[in-house]
């Protein structure tokens, strides 16, 4: 009898050619799937949620600049999400134009504004006199373009716009830093965490309590008194009342080694709202290192030893 394997879809910011599409393309298990394009982050995660969609790939950093707001709130306000992996795509741009356009024809460009950020030194250089009208997205400002939606005369978009559209490329490589990467994460609904490779990372949202001095020290101790680096630790507002925050934190290590889980637990008897967002493998496979006595053995021999204490056994 033959075996039927049932077809999985994927969520990502389109339309087609988005770097949100070239993150998903290093995927393989979503090789040859439905991928269903949407319009932001939002409807990517409502996808998943809602079971319309196996996963989502979402941008939620950038090397310029920084994490993805829209991404990072909605993930601490929208339970039942889970990161599964993460995926980086170097970032560069293209100015693109209908056929027959010259660089001196450009008076207004569309783009994304993260995109027109990240191209402000070239954009001041060759079309210091141009405007700015904002696109949804980088392919979405292509497209504006074409179909007249956008009152431009050249967009701002990926290299790989050109497969998809009948534009020309007035100009190449134009954004400002060539070491600019975007860091995008797999999203299904909550599952259990995939098993441990030595290189992975553990994501999280954490509150703090209200204000006093401390508070944030308090956070960042759990992991350094055991050992454990954070790779990203960044603030955003809870909303509620002004001065308090939520910290976006991505800790080097999973969540079933030892030290990890004894600082999430830490984390969990003083912050009012942790969000577990996931243990997965690392984008740059690279083996996380920590010093000895920080392994995971030695957490367990120290619980052992204590619960010998308790149980009146005697010291050997």
């Amino acid at each position: 009898m033959k075996r039927v394997t049932e077809r999985r879809t994927y969520s990502y910011l389109g339309p087609a050619g988005t770097f949100t599409e070239a993150a998903l393309e290093q995927v393989a298990e979503a090789r040859g799937q439905d991928w269903r394009p949407v319009h932001n982050a939002g409807e990517a995660f409502a996808d998943v949620l809602e079971g319309r969609s196996h996963a989502a790939m979402i941008a939620i950093e950038n090397s310029i600049e920084g994490g993805v707001s829209t991404t990072q709130d909605a993930l601490a306000t929208l339970p039942g999400l889970r990161i599964i992996g993460e995926y980086l795509v170097k970032v560069n741009f293209v100015l693109v134009a209908p056929r027959g356009t010259t660089l001196d024809d450009v008076q207004v460009i569309a783009a994304h504004p993260v995109a027109y950020a990240q191209c402000h030194g070239w954009l001041g250089e060759h079309l210091p006199a141009h405007s700015h009208v904002p696109a949804a997205s980088n392919v979405a400002s292509a497209i504006g373009m074409l179909d007249g939606s956008l009152p431009v005369q050249a967009a701002i978009a990926p290299p790989g716009i050109v497969r998809h559209y009948d534009v020309d490329v007035l100009a190449s490589e134009i954004g400002d830093n060539a070491q600019a990467v975007t860091r995008f994460v797999l999203v299904t609904r909550v599952s259990p965490p995939p098993e441990p490779t030595g290189a992975d990372k553990t994501s999280m949202i954490v509150e703090l309590p209200h204000d006093h001095p401390g508070a944030l020290l308090e956070l960042l101790e759990q992991f350094s008194t055991r050992g454990i680096n954070l790779s990203l630790i960044e603030s955003r507002p809870i909303g509620d009342e002004l001065g308090r925050y939520r910290f976006v934190l991505d800790a080097d290590g999973h969540i079933e080694h030892e030290r990890m889980a004894d600082a999430v637990l830490g984390i969990r008897r003083f912050s009012p709202r942790v969000v577990f967002l996931g243990s997965y493998p690392r984008a740059d496979r690279q083996i996380v290192q920590y010093p000895e006595r920080y392994a995971d053995e030695i957490f367990v021999e120290a619980r052992d030893w204590l619960r010998g204490i308790l149980s009146g056994e005697p010291e050997a």
